[in-house]
């Protein structure tokens, strides 16, 4: 073993798992490690400290080490300042530029710790005028400061949740034999804790909610200040303004599940009529729209995202048919987010996991358990999973939260 490196990690290291993992990670790549030191956190608020120096037979394979361990919270004992370079054309970085994690990150920059801004993932560090933040890299410009290689950098990861009484449900993963009413329940306590700390509750929600009855329960929570932003594709709007329209989706009656004469061309006349009135602001104005998810939305000025698709029919005037926009336009919605409720939308939950740092709280609800699964396995480790029918969840949660 030639090469050599002293790391050292602080956090909740044991109730978390993330020691373990970090020796995982050593013997997978080959190495060998030797704890130099180790200080076991004795109350909730203190924090465990692990020193550990690691070996490899080669520099490529510690390199690639390094990085694993890095996004494990382990960073090299004094390693200096990141290192910095400059970018030399719009969206192109370095080769060995540093790719984010969605946990905390800072940087050591002039001999000092700054905390990375706008944490997420998949995202180069930007260093101007003593401050870091999270830039995409289709947003980088030429002459920017970019964090280069693995120096200088640490990340904290997210603690396993502590309080095992209150949100114990937050740290089981994902089951299909979790008690429904338990886990609305959980639910319903983490949206009051995130409205009383000053965060936004996000929905982003899937057609799926209308063809399962939910929207009855979503359009109660938005109507009752349970929800503050809504992030969705073109098939919610349009399905949601057919079921207010017609009373159907996809053609199938809601009042009896049975298929409309005709009823496959209703969502083509619910496009229509929006485009008819202008958007969806002016049918609710003219009182061509007056029920509904979106319905709610405009009355009550909770602002909405409708996300685009090659597959989308229309769409709605409202659609955001430009992909990069349609991301920024979801990531500044984000902002200031507490607690995130995915509704039978995989691609929207998935792509809403990766624009979040990791101390969001998700809720994830679909019938399918693999859609949690994925979200989850895309980054999005906090990423909790109720599988369950969407429209019950809804009806049940609304329930719980307006009777309070």
């Amino acid at each position: 073993m030639q090469f050599q490196e002293v790391v050292e990690a602080q956090g909740h290291l044991i109730d978390s798992h993330i020691m373990e993992q970090i020796f995982d990670q050593v013997v997978e790549f080959g190495g060998r490690f030797e704890v130099e030191e180790f200080r076991v956190g004795r109350t909730n608020s203190e924090p465990s400290y692990l020193r550990l120096k690691v070996e490899s037979a080669e520099r490529a394979t510690m390199d690639r080490l390094l990085q694993q361990l890095l996004g494990l919270g382990c960073s090299p004992v004094d390693s200096g300042d990141a290192d910095l370079r400059t970018v030399e054309r719009d969206c192109c970085a370095p080769e060995d530029f540093y790719s984010t994690t969605n946990h905390h990150t800072l940087i050591r920059h002039r001999q000092q710790w700054i905390e990375v801004e706008n944490q997420r993932m998949d995202a180069l560090v930007v260093v101007a005028d003593g401050r870091a933040g999270c830039r995409r890299m289709r947003d980088v410009r030429s002459g920017d400061q970019v964090v280069v290689g693995m120096r200088g950098i640490r990340v904290v990861p997210e603690s396993k949740e502590r309080d095992r009484l209150s949100f114990a449900f937050m740290s089981n993963g994902i089951s299909s034999e979790r008690q429904v009413e338990t886990a609305v329940r959980q639910t319903a306590n983490l949206v009051e804790q995130a409205i009383e700390q000053g965060l936004k509750v996000v929905a982003v929600a899937g057609p799926v909610v209308v063809h399962t009855g939910g929207v009855q329960g979503l359009s109660q929570l938005i109507r009752n200040g349970f929800v503050q932003v809504l992030l969705s594709g073109n098939a919610l709007g349009v399905h949601d303004v057919e079921a207010a329209l017609y009373g159907t989706s996809l053609g199938v009656r809601l009042a009896d599940g049975r298929q409309e004469e005709h009823g496959h061309r209703n969502h083509m006349r619910a496009i229509n009529a929006i485009y008819h009135c202008g958007n969806i602001a002016r049918a609710v104005e003219t009182g061509r729209l007056r029920s509904g998810i979106l319905y709610e939305c405009v009355r009550n000025q909770v602002p909405f995202v409708l996300a685009g698709s090659l597959r989308d029919d229309g769409p709605l005037p409202d659609t955001i048919t430009d992909m990069n926009a349609a991301q920024d336009a979801y990531a500044e919605h984000l902002k200031g987010a507490g607690l995130v409720l995915c509704l039978g939308s995989m691609l929207h939950s998935i792509a809403t996991g990766n624009m979040l740092p990791s101390w969001v709280k998700i809720v994830c609800v679909d019938i399918n358990p693999a859609v949690a699964t994925k979200v989850s396995d895309r980054g999005t480790g906090q990423a909790v999973g109720v599988v369950t029918d969407v429209g019950l969840f809804l009806d049940l949660l609304s329930r719980t939260l307006v009777k309070k």
